[in-house]
């Protein structure tokens, strides 16, 4: 199994874990390893817990941390389930987190995972390959409202309609089964002068991997999940890499950072809210020329980083 991952912001989300030697630390999306390892040589009778809901990932990163395994300990379960996986670990409070939400290098260019639209395979798309849903079934059995919703608001994508409707038509005759026939289901829904542009279908791809492995809903439980997690001046790293994720890790950071929430024309306080976290970033961290000249998937990242009070 060839596993190959650049790992983003390696060394501004380490730099900004701010490592203890004794702490205890949750990657929570492991990957092929890449933060892990580093988190690991940090660590002296600390301890890693890897998280990832993919087990070919665990199954790398492994590999990679081979020299540490005595002080990690390996989770196959989904981020969202962070509380359960600590309590089952008897694990009360923890000193850092760090999650990567970005798809693995691995998963996009493994062709049978059916990600991407540049290797041909079965739809498939899903994280965690033990589920039922995936790309198949949302593609043949969504509703053509549904289909045309998701690729709007989880891919921005503008012919997000004409797509869904040439969607419809097509499999009432036969089901769209593979990566290529979606592909060219949204060139051909676009004007002729577009149709060669290499990223035309990025964003309706991204948008049905997101349905599939329930991303965005994911993420609001995990991120209470993580700030809960903390003790006191623990650290949470968070690289995000589409808009609707950096909204939705921008919104609770700020929500948690800020000892009223009551709205604006209320005169005096009446929520009682009061901040449990302050920011360590007020701007998110993106990559710099150099990362992005090394890893151009690296483009949309953003890296925000709290610290529990």
């Amino acid at each position: 199994m060839e596993f190959n991952h650049i790992s983003v912001l390696k060394e501004e989300s380490i730099s900004g874990l701010n490592i203890r030697p004794d702490g205890i630390y949750v990657d929570c999306t492991t990957g092929g390893g890449g933060h892990s390892l580093e988190i690991a040589k940090r660590l002296t009778n600390g301890r890693l817990i890897c998280i990832d809901k993919d087990t070919d990932a665990l199954t790398k990163a492994k590999e990679v941390l081979k020299d540490y395994l005595d002080k990690i300990t390996f989770v196959n379960d989904n981020f969202a389930n962070l509380t359960n996986i600590l309590a089952e670990l008897k694990i009360d409070k923890v000193d850092g987190i760090l999650a990567d939400l970005g798809v693995s290098s691995y998963q996009i260019d493994t062709a049978e995972r059916g990600f991407s639209f540049m290797k041909n395979a079965r739809l498939d798309m899903r994280m965690n390959k033990n589920q039922t849903l995936d790309a198949y079934k949302v593609i043949n059995e969504y509703s053509e409202q549904d289909l045309a919703r998701i690729m709007f608001e989880y891919g921005e994508e503008r012919n997000a309609r004409q797509i869904a409707r040439k969607i419809v038509k097509i499999r009432e005759k036969k089901p769209i089964e593979t990566t290529f026939e979606f592909r060219d289901i949204i060139v051909s829904s676009y004007p002729p002068k577009f149709q060669n542009k290499p990223s035309l279908c990025n964003k309706a791809f991204q948008a049905i991997r997101i349905e599939v492995n329930g991303e965005l809903d994911d993420l609001k439980t995990a991120v209470e999940s993580m700030i809960n997690a903390l003790r006191s001046g623990g650290r949470l790293c968070i690289i995000s890499f589409h808009p609707l994720e950096d909204r939705i890790v921008k919104n609770a950071f700020k929500m948690h950072s800020t000892n009223c929430i009551c709205p604006p024309k209320i005169p005096k306080c009446v929520c009682g809210h009061v901040a449990d976290v302050k920011l360590i970033t007020k701007h998110p961290i993106v990559p710099t020329d150099n990362e992005l000249l090394s890893n151009t998937r690296s483009a949309s990242s953003k890296l925000r980083i709290i610290e529990k009070i």
